[in-house]
């Protein structure tokens, strides 16, 4: 009777730490979510401040020297402006951030003839694609499917990729990050009924699956192939620490890249290798127990190395779209990790107080480092994958 008596209470304790546990995860997800909602309010003032002081024709790039630095439509940068203002004002109602979004959505239009650049997804998909999730007009359809003809004109057969950076004849340059554009691709298919989008994306995947990885599934940024023969020239770096490195955005492009691909092929081959890029990420020893990665994950001087805020924003996104897909365990780690991440981004080292960083939500980025080109400044890309990784935060623990 003893013995049934302690059972019957060691069940109970358990149930009760169980509920308990239970209750605090509940607790930690609604606070996260009351942080979100009062992140994109306050993303909602900076957006205003920015699109104040922004120059006619211009979108923002970052803020430096006390300066908005700004470019032309045709930078790789441009779709992000607008993409983050569908995103903000798709939580806030706001529509003067939608009037404003759409202004640059005019100003944008044009570079869906844009051949002279593989960024034709992030310029046109996060901006376009967005507006017409939120609003089916059929212009922003045919800008998307001409973006995607363009795309698709940088394509070699013979390397199987999609060619990143013009350069001299004899080289062909693919960067990791081309895997973001290849969700466009997918779209145009399936807008169109036109598979060779579908194909083309496919096989840039695998030629880059197969030559862009190392053993322990870290990535190369640029790999430079003989575009007469398909055969591999040199594998380098031009943002990260060194060639043999790891750079911290760019393996979370592989890692978001990768996802997209199961998504929208459901082919397993695809979801392991985004599972084989996260276990590095995450079991990697100079990860930081915040999560913001050094701006390159093998760059000497840790732990005093700049940190990466665009890459842990990247990441996150991806971590929560890719929990969805993996099993149990992976799914409980990687958003966890996300967690952590956005709860980061979310406190004073990273998110700008309102009125100040010139209208961007996050600070501490690295843009090129070996250029000495936008070092420790907020990013347009950063504040754009921040809100869709509170966007899908909100949407995943709603379920």
């Amino acid at each position: 009777m003893k013995y049934q008596l302690q059972v019957v209470l060691l069940i109970s304790s358990i149930g009760i730490c169980l509920s308990c546990s239970s209750q605090q995860r509940a607790t930690a997800v609604k606070d996260l979510n009351s942080t979100i909602d009062k992140n994109f309010k306050d993303a909602d003032t900076q957006y205003k401040l920015m699109m104040q002081v922004l120059p006619a024709g211009q979108f923002p790039k970052t803020f430096e020297r006390d300066t908005l630095r700004t470019s032309g439509p045709g930078w790789w940068c441009s779709g992000f402006y607008p993409g983050s203002l569908l995103y903000i004002c798709e939580q806030t109602k706001d529509t003067v951030l939608y009037n404003e979004a759409k202004r640059t959505l005019r100003l944008l239009a044009k570079e869906q003839f844009n051949t002279t650049t593989h960024d034709l997804g992030f310029m046109m998909y996060c901006s376009f694609g967005n507006a017409l999730r939120l609003d089916s007009d059929e212009a922003y359809k045919q800008i998307l499917i001409n973006s995607a003809r363009s795309l698709a004109t940088r394509f070699n057969p013979t390397v199987g990729c999609i060619r990143s950076w013009d350069s001299k004849p004899s080289d062909f340059l693919v960067i990791i990050d081309n895997m973001m554009n290849l969700e466009l691709l997918f779209w145009a298919t399936k807008a169109t009924g036109d598979s060779s989008f579908y194909k083309i994306a496919v096989t840039h995947a695998n030629t880059t699956m197969k030559n862009h990885f190392r053993p322990d599934y870290s990535s190369y940024h640029v790999l430079n192939y003989d575009p007469a023969t398909g055969a591999v020239q040199q594998k380098r770096t031009a943002q990260g620490a060194a060639d043999s490195s790891a750079w911290a955005r760019g393996q979370s492009w592989g890692l978001y890249g990768y996802t997209v691909m199961y998504r929208e092929t459901h082919d397993k081959k695809y979801l392991d290798q985004a599972n084989h890029i996260a276990h590095f990420i995450l079991n990697n020893h100079h990860l930081p127990a915040d999560k913001i990665p050094y701006w390159d994950y093998d760059v000497p001087g840790i732990p005093d190395a700049l940190r990466d805020a665009s890459a842990a924003a990247i990441m996150a996104s991806a971590f929560i779209e890719l929990s969805g897909y993996a099993n149990a365990k992976s799914a409980k780690e990687y958003m966890a990790a996300a967690t952590t991440i956005l709860q980061t981004l979310s406190g004073e080292s990273y998110k700008a107080v309102t009125g100040t960083n010139g209208g961007f939500i996050l600070q501490h980025s690295v843009g090129n480092m070996p250029q000495h080109s936008e070092v420790d400044v907020p990013l347009t890309y950063a504040d754009y994958y921040f809100l869709e990784a509170m966007k899908r935060y909100k949407e995943a623990t709603k379920k």
